[in-house]
């Protein structure tokens, strides 16, 4: 009886040993935990922020120097720049026109770096049934694009080039989902937008690309965005931009595992993922005079077609 009562508390005893170190495991991991200073960023599916979210070494690595980061998809990059003027983001990864509306509309901006361009995977698509083959048969069509986002931009310089204006063609403000939905149905002729948006409308939806911005000098660049969280936080901008480096440098020596990891993040075909991965070449760093004159140029061209209304000078929003 005493032996078979030795080890009922013996076993009890171990229980609650066991028991005490998973308590005080559960405490401490939530107390590590409460510790972090959260960090939240906007991004958008398929950029190099969706990329470094997914491969998962940018969130480790942030952790180690005691910053919790919070992803928040977006969208579109006006989208955004809303989020970050009403202070529900601390950065955004954004096109190149974003930042340039938003700085006219009086948003507190700063831009903290740039990436690499997404020219070739960004520009207008039609169906290859179309009757539209040169951008002069553009007149009187109607063209999806998305306000305050590199697709206005990219509308505009096209038509410039074919010495067209607004008042030529139909132009139709919508989201992507909704312009998606209409240039798969027909009832928009052409769609601008970028990748991997526009890689699912040549393979998806049986269009092509009539012009992309390596034709009309849109390079619709990748920019990091920030209000007035960066201008308290160097540290974890430099942070970020170091991190969001490596993470360039490992899908550009890495595209197969890239498109495995994205065809699987983004729900979509590795087809579709492969020909936005195949099409361009990923980097991120600092800001330099001739992004900054990119900036500049899209500015100038929205003031002039009145999209916006106050000149703005660009190289006041980048970080010095």
């Amino acid at each position: 009886m005493r032996k078979t009562l030795k080890r009922i508390f013996y076993a009890a005893f171990l229980l609650f040993v066991a028991g005490y170190a998973v308590w005080g495991y559960t405490l401490t991991k939530t107390s590590s935990t409460a510790d972090l200073e959260t960090v939240t960023i906007g991004y958008q599916a398929g950029d190099p922020l969706s990329i470094s979210k997914a491969r998962g070494q940018l969130v480790k690595k942030m952790k180690a120097k005691g910053y919790r980061v919070v992803f928040k998809e977006f969208q579109n990059g006006a989208a955004e720049m809303e989020a970050m003027s009403s202070g529900t983001i601390d950065y955004a990864r954004v096109g190149d026109t974003p930042p340039v509306t938003a700085a006219a509309g009086g948003t507190k901006l700063t831009i903290v770096a740039a990436g690499s361009s997404k020219k070739n995977g960004s520009g207008l698509v039609v169906k290859k049934a179309s009757s539209i083959k040169t951008i002069k048969d553009l007149k009187g069509k109607k063209i999806a694009y998305t306000s305050n986002t590199s697709s206005q931009y990219m509308v505009l310089k096209v038509l410039k080039k074919a010495g067209l204006s607004t008042k030529d063609v139909k132009l139709m403000d919508m989201s992507q989902s909704s312009a998606a939905v209409a240039f798969a149905k027909g009832k928009v002729d052409v769609w601008a937008n970028w990748d991997p948006s526009t890689a699912q409308a040549e393979l998806q939806y049986k269009g092509y690309m009539l012009v992309s911005g390596s034709d009309v000098g849109v390079n619709n660049r990748d920019l990091l965005i920030s209000g007035n969280y960066a201008g308290n936080h160097e540290d974890v901008t430099d942070l970020l931009v170091e991190y969001l480096a490596d993470d360039m440098d490992w899908a550009n020596t890495h595209k197969s595992k890239l498109i495995t990891m994205m065809a699987k993040d983004l729900k979509l075909s590795k087809k579709v993922v492969s020909k936005q991965v195949n099409r361009r070449t990923f980097w991120f760093g600092k800001m330099t005079t001739a992004y900054t004159a990119e900036e500049q140029s899209i500015a100038d061209l929205l003031y002039e077609q009145g999209i916006i209304k106050k000149q703005v000078t660009m190289a006041d929003f980048v970080a010095k």
